[in-house]
């Protein structure tokens, strides 16, 4: 992957053991691409999907508290980001391991609103979007995907109605619409190295809904 800035972009991509499937595009939070973001990579490899998640960061910058986490992600520049993002979804429909048809976007919290943007500037790449606790305020109506968005009841970042404002705008604008929230779960909820926010249960359905979900708009796409 490649960017208007002189720097190859770096990621981490698996294959399923079948030697191809659909592709999903993963989209890591402020932490940076930490081992739990290219475990979801794993994950969906043996769920039968070839996956790619680029590092937003750059140079393999992680953070490990929120206030470092805040610092990392000021110092990164925007513009090279969303660079990634559109490298990361034409380099992961251009591998041989991927079919000719569109692909997913799954985003967590930061990831998350880049997700939703990517889906609506690129309506002709994206077939599905899944948004775990994020959001992004702009017009969907250029987007030709699905939506489905896995939310926490007890959120400092996103609010519940910065949800139902994300859901509201995505109805109206006549977009298919998949949102769960899940009691009692902070932001964070679905990550396993986050053990303060973690709710077991709560991810391990969120997860199935995603599989079922990605399959259901991919399989076909």
């Amino acid at each position: 992957m490649s960017d208007p800035y002189g720097s190859a972009g770096t990621g981490y991509a698996v294959v399923p053991d079948s030697g191809g499937g659909p592709g999903v595009l993963v989209l890591h939070a402020w932490w940076g691409l930490t081992p739990f973001f290219t475990s979801i990579c794993d994950r969906l490899a043996d769920a039968g999907f070839v996956a790619l998640a680029p590092d937003l960061h750059g140079g393999g910058q992680t953070a490990d508290t929120p206030d470092e986490a805040e610092a990392l992600l000021a110092s990164v520049d925007p513009n090279r980001a969303a660079n990634l993002v559109v490298g990361s979804l034409s380099t992961l429909r251009a591998m041989p391991a991927t079919p000719d048809g569109r692909v997913a976007v799954l985003g967590f919290s930061m990831g998350a609103s880049w997700a939703l943007w990517a889906a609506t500037r690129f309506p002709d790449d994206v077939a599905a979007a899944v948004a775990y606790y994020g959001s992004q305020d702009i017009d969907f109506a250029p987007a030709d995907a699905a939506f489905q968005g896995h939310f926490a009841e007890i959120d400092e970042f996103e609010s519940e109605d910065d949800v139902n404002y994300l859901e509201a705008q995505l109805r109206l604008a006549g977009k298919a619409v998949d949102f769960h929230r899940y009691p009692g779960t902070g932001h964070w909820f679905a990550e396993s190295d986050r053990p303060a926010a973690y709710d077991e249960a709560a991810a391990e359905l969120a997860w199935d809904r995603t599989t079922a979900f990605l399959h259901a708009h991919l399989d076909e796409a």
